[in-house]
């Protein structure tokens, strides 16, 4: 019984290190993926395509809180009204703690409509 043990062991400790880093690239996905809804919404509310870009940025490296540093491109239609922005935040994700020393890249993307009453600064 001894000897099974010491020939199983091994094997869950990969096992569950397996199941960690799957969970984490799923958690670090939604999270990639939230920072892009809200890089796209703080965005759409925006007067200039300038303003829209900070405010992108801002909302993507709030929504990540330090993770990593995003990478934030946005294109779209025109900026006028009824059009579309789109938001893609990209993100390197570090697994050095399962032990392999490896990164992985993360991409969200999201499309939201330009908001018809953006707010008008006078």
């Amino acid at each position: 019984m001894t000897a099974e043990t010491v020939l199983l062991a091994p094997v869950f400790l990969i096992f569950l290190m397996f199941l960690v880093g799957a969970g984490r690239i799923v958690e670090a996905q939604g999270e990639v993926n939230g920072a892009a809804r809200d890089a796209a919404r703080a965005a759409s509310v925006q007067r200039t395509h300038s303003e829209a870009e900070a405010a992108a940025t801002d909302a993507a490296e709030a929504a990540l809180s330090g993770e990593c540093s995003p990478q934030v491109s946005m294109s779209g239609t025109d900026w006028t009204e009824g059009g579309v922005v789109k938001a893609t935040v990209t993100c390197e994700l570090n697994l050095d703690f399962l032990g392999f020393g490896t990164a992985k890249q993360m991409a969200g993307s999201s499309v939201v409509p330009l908001e018809q009453l953006r707010r008008v600064d006078k």
